[in-house]
């Protein structure tokens, strides 16, 4: 399995490439400026497409952390720990982005927002799994430690999801696009956009698959000491 989805960078590059042309074209050149906050929306196309990738990492995370406790294989551990760090790149980008949109719109870069504080702790949950797994490199009881944390963390997934339910009124943040509905040209550039980092996201994963494996390969080479 492991060596299909690194073979599938061959693929997966162009069609990111493609994709990520195809958005910022449909971004700048056919998504409409919206009447009341302006031009500065469109930073919407970036904020909100990042979601679905971040959630995706986090979840492969689990699926990794569940199939590494099931076989012992250390693929499963691997795809564990690259979920991880791609996934957190994009909800990185969530947070970096989200403020910039803020300021013109609501005033404040942050406001201590349900979904916003949600996706901080989402944030922080799989940084913190990311410095367990640099303290703890290389040992059977780590990787297990690391499965286990990695699969309890996916249960703030649906908590930052559902937050604008949650908070009943009192959030600044509308529901999920999906949910909600957009008007033509911009539902079309919110899916081609959230289509593209897709793309980017499975792209990045394999490259860090095959960067994780070549580790695995150099460390198995060193002598013992």
């Amino acid at each position: 399995m492991e060596e299909r989805l690194i073979r599938s960078a061959r693929v997966l590059g162009p069609l990111a490439l493609l994709g990520v042309a195809v958005w910022l074209g449909m971004v700048v050149f056919v998504a409409p400026v919206e009447r009341v906050q302006g031009v500065v929306q469109k930073i919407f196309y970036v904020h909100v497409p990042c979601a679905p990738p971040a959630y995706l990492g986090f979840i492969l995370t689990a699926i990794g952390g569940l199939g590494f406790l099931r076989t012992r294989k250390e693929q499963w551990d691997r795809l564990a720990l690259s979920g991880a760090e791609v996934g957190l790149v994009f909800c990185t980008l969530i947070l970096l982005t989200g403020p910039i949109w803020a300021k013109p719109v609501w005033g404040h870069w942050w406001v201590w927002d349900l979904r916003l504080t949600s996706t901080l702790v989402l944030w922080f949950i799989y940084m913190a799994y990311l410095f367990l797994r640099a303290f703890v490199i290389g040992s059977d009881a780590a990787r297990t430690l690391a499965s286990v944390y990695g699969i309890v963390g996916t249960a703030a997934i649906p908590f930052v999801y559902y937050a604008v339910d949650l908070a009943r009124g009192s959030t600044l943040h509308p529901s999920s696009p999906a949910r909600e509905g957009l008007p033509g040209l911009m539902a079309a550039t919110w899916v081609v956009a959230a289509v593209a980092l897709l793309l980017v996201f499975a792209y990045l994963l394999v490259r860090r698959l095959e960067v994780a494996r070549l580790e695995a390969q150099l460390l198995a080479r060193e002598p013992a000491r």
